[in-house]
Parts: structure tokens; C-alpha cells; sequence
């Protein structure tokens, strides 16, 4: 199966997801480091390890957000899981897939985003790391790249956890 196919595949994504358990679980020192490296790396008031469920993103860390969760259908990083490389909106009020999106046009008022997909290593994109700033920007190859990194290392320790001794 190549990596468009899984791309595609929904359920396997889910099924993927699902394997590492980790879905409403509490924070973890681990993940909440990464999103606080992106915060000040990238100088984002925002950042976060989103899980894209079936109708939701829940986040496993977060800065700069005061809720667990979204309804997938407005979320970015359902976006951003439906591609293999990092997506990136300078500007979301000129974006036509997320101009009147409420999380645009209200709280947490984003304006740019920058998201990295969280790919197992059994090909399935499970969710994103992103950074979010509330004033349109370009983001940088180092950033891109420094996020990607950052991303790598969300799924291993997600690897770590999930094979763990309980």
C-alpha cells in the first residue's frame, strides 16, 4: 500500500491512531515539552500535538490554548493530515478554505498556521504538531524543518509509550 493510499484510508487511520491509546489521557511532561520548544523556537503564541479522531482534534499538549479539544470539521490539522509534506497558511482571513472558520473569525483568532503531520511509522498521518500565531506570517525553511524534526520525535515517543511495560 503506498503512502497516497493510506492517505486515504480513514479507517486504517483511525485504527492507527487508536493503537497508541493515548486519547484523552493526561498530560505528559514528554509532549508538553516539544509544544513549549515550538512556543519559543517559533515564537508562537500557540502550539500543539493535535490527534485527529473521527469528529474531533483532541490535544494531547498545548500552550496558548485554554480547551482539549475541537470538532474535526473545523480544525486545521484535518487538513493537514490529508498530505504527506507541512502545511502552511500565512494568512487565514485570505485563505478561502478557513476564511469564515469560527476558530479564524473568533477565539483563538488564527491568523497563520504551520502544521507538521504526525506520520507512524506504518505510513498513517494520526494528527499534527502545529504553531499558530493571530498575525499573518511566513514561516521560514528553518522553521518547516525544525517542526518536522520536532514532529519525528512526537512519534517516537508516542512509540515509547505505546510499547512500554504497563
Amino acid at each position: 500500500m503506498n503512502l497516497m493510499t493510506k492517505l486515504n484510508d480513514e479507517q486504517g487511520r483511525l485504527a492507527a491512531l487508536h493503537r497508541y491509546n493515548i486519547l484523552d489521557t493526561g498530560h505528559e511532561e514528554r509532549f508538553d515539552r516539544i509544544t513549549k520548544v515550538v512556543e519559543m523556537a517559533l515564537r508562537c503564541p500557540i502550539t500543539a500535538i493535535s490527534l485527529v479522531d473521527a469528529d474531533r482534534q483532541w490535544f494531547k499538549s498545548r500552550q496558548g490554548l485554554d480547551v482539549d479539544e475541537t470538532a474535526r470539521d473545523i480544525s486545521f490539522c484535518t487538513h493537514t493530515i490529508k498530505n504527506a509534506k507541512p502545511m502552511i497558511v500565512e494568512d487565514a482571513w485570505l485563505d478561502s478554505r478557513f476564511s469564515k472558520n469560527p476558530l479564524v473569525t473568533g477565539n483563538p483568532n488564527i491568523r497563520s498556521y504551520i502544521g507538521v503531520p504526525l506520520l507512524t511509522p506504518g505510513g498513517f498521518n494520526i494528527g499534527s504538531l502545529c504553531a499558530i500565531d493571530t498575525t499573518p506570517r511566513e514561516f521560514d525553511d528553518e522553521s518547516i524543518e525544525l517542526l518536522s524534526q520536532l514532529a519525528q520525535l512526537v512519534i517516537h515517543e508516542l512509540e515509547l509509550r505505546k510499547n512500554a511495560p504497563s
